[in-house]
């Protein structure tokens, strides 16, 4: 395989104008394999999409539904940031077309709590070193399809694992509630461009039927509106932009075996970047490490509580910078006053 990627590399890309960018799909690669496969040097891949944080949640099937722990995702997107730190490079992504939609898989999609995790996930994975992708419709929190029933499904690997299960005794009811948690048609919705007919997809009936949700749940209700997901990632894009500790920088995970917070310090030439999220529907209690003195510079939820972080609530703190040097570094929101650690 090696050696054909070399080839294509040369054959296709070699001494022609303008900028590529090649990315493997690979279920089932290794860190190891990662790194040969993206090592500049070998000119093969620029990035290989991985799938292991998004099998953790499968039992024998991916029908089969598990807990999520948090743990253990850390786990795995930890070694892989570890992995591909020095040669390689990562692909960093929550959903695509064959997953569930982000904030209904690992957030809480009810509607008291939607736009927080939507916002927590974001900055937790747009920070990581690597490339973000962001699936249609993520940049403003769709969530996955209501499905009540096996007429409701279209994909044709869900149908034909209800067939399927059905054939050997299984009871519907046993059966539809791992459809609606991982089918490949809750990422296939249509966008949700506005609150009309077929949420602004389309003058005609669309393939699948929209979202209910897409009433208030829509790009046109988010694009004027500060504090809305939408805002979130374009604050987001900017951040990456404007820190080059964020490309460049080192990874070191923080609180392993913490089964409610994701946090992580990204370090380059003396310029720190922490962040720290509670992935949970309960509070947590967290303060700054003991001598860190850094500043927050933005959040997902106003008016931060310095001992505990409440439910879905996402933090980004940096090193101090002179007054002149701040607006370059705000990623659109006031800078709040520096926090030390204890």
């Amino acid at each position: 395989m090696h050696e054909f990627l070399q080839e294509m590399r040369q054959a296709v890309f070699a001494g022609r104008p303008g900028d590529y960018l090649t990315v493997g799909e690979m279920p089932g690669v290794s860190v190891a394999e990662a790194a040969l496969f993206t090592d500049p040097d070998r000119q093969e891949l620029d990035m290989v999409f991985q799938f292991e944080h998004v099998y953790l949640d499968h039992g024998r099937h991916k029908f089969d539904v598990r807990p999520r722990r948090l743990e253990a995702l850390k786990a795995s997107l930890g070694r892989w940031q570890d992995g591909l730190g020095e040669r390689g490079w990562n692909s960093l992504y929550w959903n695509n077309h064959d997953q569930p939609r982000a904030v209904s898989r690992f957030g809480n999609d009810d509607p008291a709590t939607w736009r927080a995790s939507a916002t927590a996930l974001a900055i937790v994975l747009h920070l990581h070193r690597g490339t973000p992708y962001i699936y249609q419709g993520e940049e403003i929190g769709m969530t996955s399809a209501p499905f009540e029933s096996i007429a409701d499904f279209s994909d044709v690997e869900s149908v034909n694992y209800y067939r399927d299960a059905r054939a050997a005794g299984r009871d519907p009811e046993t059966i539809l509630p791992g459809l609606r948690r991982m089918s490949r048609d809750n990422a296939r919705t249509p966008v949700q461009w506005d609150g009309g007919a077929h949420a602004g997809f389309s003058v005609a009936e669309p393939w699948m039927p929209v979202n209910p949700n897409h009433v208030w749940l829509n790009a046109s209700a988010q694009y004027d509106d500060g504090e809305s997901v939408f805002a979130m990632y374009r604050r987001l894009i900017a951040f990456r932009h404007e820190n080059p500790v964020i490309a460049h920088g080192s990874f070191t995970m923080l609180e392993h075996e913490h089964p409610q917070l994701y946090a992580y310090r990204r370090e380059l030439d003396g310029t720190v970047v922490l962040v720290v999220a509670n992935l949970s529907d309960e509070s947590a209690a967290w303060t700054l490490p003991g001598g860190e003195s850094l500043e927050l510079e933005f959040s997902n939820l106003d008016d931060p509580d310095r001992g505990s972080l409440r439910p879905w609530e996402a933090r980004v703190y940096g090193t101090p910078q002179s007054p002149s040097e701040s607006p370059g570094r705000s990623g659109g929101q006031t800078r709040r006053s520096p926090a030390s650690g204890g």
